[in-house]
């Protein structure tokens, strides 16, 4: 009897480990943020911005330009990358009104200025997931 019950056991350990074999196939790669954007442009997403966007985005900025914005330092701005989240405690603020009355920006994302760039930012997780460099005057 203790045969048979060791081979049932053996039998559903090996039955119970072969089903995990899709799920960690499928998070391969994908630690940390990585992958965000390409399941995004994959589903229909929205994983950046489109020319058309971005020329409405500088031209804006071209026309309405403040001079007051400041320059992140040289190690954070390195930081702010597509597929990775915002550093913690960064200061963002939302761009002005007319220009996000202008955008069509998709559910669950926000369009932020940090320091002279403009960014696409997931709501839910932070991740940035387009970066328009030195917009901001």
């Amino acid at each position: 009897m203790s045969t048979w019950l060791a081979r049932v056991t053996a039998g559903w350990m090996v039955l119970m480990s072969l089903s995990l074999i899709p799920q960690a196939v499928e998070a391969q790669g994908r630690g940390n943020g990585r992958g965000q954007a390409e399941r995004a442009a994959q589903a229909g997403g929205w994983a950046g911005f489109s020319v058309e966007l971005s020329t409405q985005i500088r031209d804006f900025y071209a026309v309405h330009a403040t001079g007051t914005a400041q320059p992140l330092p040289p190690g954070i701005r390195k930081r702010l990358e597509r597929g990775k989240p915002l550093p913690p405690g960064i200061a963002k603020k939302m761009v002005p009104q007319d220009l996000h009355a202008m955008l069509r920006v998709p559910p669950g994302y926000e369009i932020v200025e940090v320091g002279l760039d403009v960014l696409l930012v997931e709501v839910a997780t932070a991740v940035v997931h387009d970066v328009l460099m030195d917009v901001v005057r």
